[in-house]
């Protein structure tokens, strides 16, 4: 199972940016998916995760309204939009997958993890 984030890159404070993470997972409709985020000298935090069908979906208290996630389950891709971007949400994101609920990805137990990618949100 391979997760590929992009989307990222150099944006100015008040903008606004879709990540998407491709999965190459046959059975991708199956996995619950997440997002978490590493800003430099941070501990990596929880952004939002989706259940396997998109019907339910769970955030981060602290991000709740900038941060929508959303997924395609017939193009494997999960995706993050995010509004106002401010220099705090500079981090590398990951997208993470497991079978097993939305629960294990909210706790970053996820079996599966991307390579991350990097948004830089300059003031």
């Amino acid at each position: 199972v391979q997760l590929q984030a992009c989307g990222g890159g150099l944006v100015q404070a008040g903008d606004s940016l879709r990540l998407s993470c491709a999965a190459s997972i046959q059975t991708f409709m199956i996995y619950d998916m997440g997002w978490f985020r590493q800003g430099p000298g941070k501990e990596r935090e929880f952004v939002a995760a989706i259940s396997r069908n998109g019907g339910s979906t769970s955030y981060a208290d602290s991000l709740k309204g900038r941060f929508t996630i959303s997924r395609d389950n017939a193009k494997n891709t999960v995706y993050l939009h995010v509004d106002s971007l401010q220099p705090e949400d500079t981090a590398v994101y990951y997208c993470t997958a497991d079978p097993r609920g939305t629960g294990i990805v909210i706790g970053g137990k996820s079996l599966y993890w991307g390579q991350g990618t990097l948004v830089t949100v300059s003031s």
